[in-house]
């Protein structure tokens, strides 16, 4: 069974955090066995043991036992996991929904059963929940306070209501239950059997951000540039890329939801491409090379970011699509670019 893992960013930020409210970041990795050179490339996985001995240390150092509650309110998962990004671009709250199952594990992949997704919605009556379905979640409480907090307090930067409504919890009110309550406002219902938010129930309509078609390309500059050139393209191909460079991130844009987008029949997209020289899967591989590449000589996406960025759900998929476009692994293209400039 694979060893649970947390994203090293994540580890970092959480350092970092507890490092403001008094900790000393030598106390901490200490008492965790990290080295600060393990946190050196956001990608890398720590155990996850080590994440929660530092967790703990901290919480301990800094006399505050609500102090992953207190990070997930204060930090956003877009600073220190890509996941969180990938779900601020979304456009509606369902989908960013659909990212979160996607990509969740990115952060902290300590779920058993590999297969499926933590985090699922249930229907229940009118009631809408998101369920946390963490393994032996009364052990490790501080991964729940975490999530729940950075997904309640997340989101109301942008949403005009409160989507929660309820949190249920199945491990006992801890002497800080009155953080709960203030952090989540709304009721709190601690021993409940199991780890859910109820949500509005019309939430999956509701808008992300007022604007977001390509929040990634902020990325990088050369990201930005390559909209622009593709937008005032004429052929079908840039047409094509064009629809086809917002929605990578969301994994493998089809060919009916673009030839729908541009007015055509799937037959007739596949003919007008033809006729330029090209088919569709050609088209959407050229483009996730050269938006690859674009991210990587940014210098601000790391190596697992990219391939996320463009697509991929699997980093070791990435790194073989990559080399097979280039010849070269992502890192070692990265090097080779950074020594050049």
């Amino acid at each position: 069974m694979p060893r649970p893992t947390v994203a090293a960013s994540l580890i970092s930020g959480f350092a970092d955090y507890a490092v403001r409210h008094g900790a000393n970041q030598s106390d901490l990795f200490r008492v965790a066995g990290l080295k600060a050179s393990q946190l050196s490339n956001p990608d890398r996985r720590i155990p996850f043991d080590q994440f929660i001995s530092l967790v703990r240390a901290a919480k301990t150092k800094v006399d505050r036992p609500a102090l992953p509650l207190l990070f997930g309110e204060d930090i956003g998962v877009s600073q220190v996991s890509i996941v969180g990004l990938i779900m601020e671009a979304s456009a509606t709250m369902g989908e960013a929904f659909v990212q979160l199952q996607r990509y969740g594990r990115l952060a902290a992949d300590v779920d058993d059963n590999q297969d499926t997704p933590r985090f699922d919605l249930a229907q229940e009556g009118n009631k809408l929940f998101m369920v946390d379905h963490i393994s032996n979640a009364d052990a490790i409480p501080e991964l729940v306070e975490i999530a729940f907090a950075s997904l309640t307090c997340g989101p109301r930067r942008f949403l005009d209501q409160p989507h929660v409504l309820s949190i249920h919890l199945s491990f006992p009110a801890p002497d800080y239950a009155d953080e709960y309550t203030r952090i989540f406002q709304c009721p709190v219902h601690f021993s409940a059997g199991r780890n859910a938010l109820e949500l509005h129930p019309q939430i999956a309509s509701w808008p992300v951000s007022s604007a977001p078609n390509y929040l990634f390309g902020v990325l990088t500059k050369h990201a930005d540039k390559m909209l622009e050139k593709l937008v005032a393209t004429q052929t079908v191909v840039g047409k094509v890329e064009a629809l086809l460079l917002p929605a990578l991130h969301r994994g493998h844009p089809d060919a009916d939801t673009i030839a729908s987008q541009l007015g055509f029949h799937r037959h007739t997209l596949f003919r007008k491409l033809k006729e330029e020289g090209t088919t569709f899967s050609a088209v959407r591989d050229g483009l996730r090379e050269r938006t690859a590449k674009a991210y990587l000589e940014g210098g601000k996406a790391s190596v697992n970011e990219t391939a996320y960025l463009v697509g991929f759900s699997d980093p070791a998929a990435f790194s073989r699509a990559f080399k097979r476009w280039t010849g070269l692994t992502p890192n070692d293209f990265r090097k080779t670019r950074a020594s050049a400039a």
